[in-house]
């Protein structure tokens, strides 16, 4: 099963201040802000929205085809992906651009500020889809500049292969125009509650509307689960029940999203598929980072098991 994952790859840097923005921050002079937080932690990841579904079908056993733009720096994340069994032949360098790059700082409060980089990403649209000789069978668009969104989602549809429409926080960057053509010519279209109402907002298309022109409409809804719309069934996916605490929602989605595109690739029921995905994410959550977290087949089935008080089908094995 041939899986393509179009979207961003990015470097996330992310600092932590320990006292409150507000402490430095003088409300009646925004007009001509200048300070520095002192920040005594940083980390690094891998990450961008279809480098984090890569990553979670990796673990589950696919080999995903990545496809997007990056930067002369990308050479780490190239590797990393390798390790992981990623294909990542149509990942393509940008001469004399950085890979994008998401600078963040969170304060005590968990406050937090963010600045992005787009580098390479501004170059999406350079890569085709005739590019992947391999067949594929299902697609996701997710976040990677809005040309390349406009640009593959037309060249899926005009080569006939069924994709995901998942907008994500490029959501405000498409006119409404543009979300309905997009949402068209989309098998299925995955989004969040905030996400759902800005698509009724910006383009009139609600809940139902979306529903009656796609084959599924997953809706994700934080620590409340997720619903998955088939025709006029709604299937309602409670949320997952971990031992470890919450760490991180960082990817969280991304690796629901993994989750989706192996149980419609695998012809799984969208219980099935649901459960999966939400069982992936959880265990995401408790770990810092987008692509720090592992499991394999044995451990999503104890998980899984426990909270869904039945066996989770498992793969057959290699041939």
């Amino acid at each position: 099963m041939a899986i393509l994952v179009c979207g961003a790859i990015a470097y996330d840097t992310l600092f932590s201040f320990e006292d409150r923005f507000d402490s430095q921050i003088l409300p009646d002079q925004l007009h001509k802000i200048s300070t520095t937080f002192l920040a005594p932690t940083m980390r690094r990841e891998f990450g961008g929205p279809a480098g984090n579904i890569a990553y979670s079908l990796a673990m589950l056993g696919e080999k995903p085809i990545l496809m997007g733009t990056v930067g002369e720096d990308f050479a780490p994340y190239r590797q990393h992906l390798k390790n992981f069994g990623v294909d990542e032949r149509f990942v393509k360098v940008i001469r004399g651009q950085y890979t994008p790059q998401c600078f963040g700082i969170a304060d005590r409060d968990g406050n937090q500020l963010m600045a992005f980089h787009p580098g390479a990403m501004n170059f999406g649209d350079t890569n085709h889809i005739s590019d992947v000789p391999d067949a594929v069978d299902i697609a996701i668009l997710s976040p990677g500049g809005r040309a390349a969104f406009l640009q593959h989602s037309q060249e899926l549809h005009d080569a006939g292969i069924p994709f995901i429409f998942d907008p994500g926080q490029e959501l405000p960057l498409l006119s409404a125009d543009e979300i309905r053509q997009i949402v068209a010519k989309a098998s299925y279209v995955a989004i969040n509650d905030y996400e759902s109402e800005l698509i009724r907002e910006r383009a009139g298309l609600t809940l139902d509307m979306l529903r009656s022109q796609v084959k599924a409409l997953i809706v994700t809804r934080g620590s409340k689960g997720a619903e998955i719309y088939v025709g006029d069934t709604v299937h309602l996916i409670p949320r997952v029940q971990m031992d470890a605490p919450p760490v991180d929602p960082m990817g969280c989605g991304d690796a629901f999203r993994a989750g989706l595109l192996y149980g419609i690739s695998r012809g799984l029921d969208w219980k099935v598929t649901g459960r999966l995905a939400n069982v992936i994410g959880a265990i995401k959550v408790t770990h810092n980072g987008p692509q720090n977290h592992f499991f394999d087949w044995q451990s999503l089935g104890a998980l899984y098991r426990r909270n869904y008080n039945e066996d989770l089908p498992l793969p057959a094995p290699a041939a």
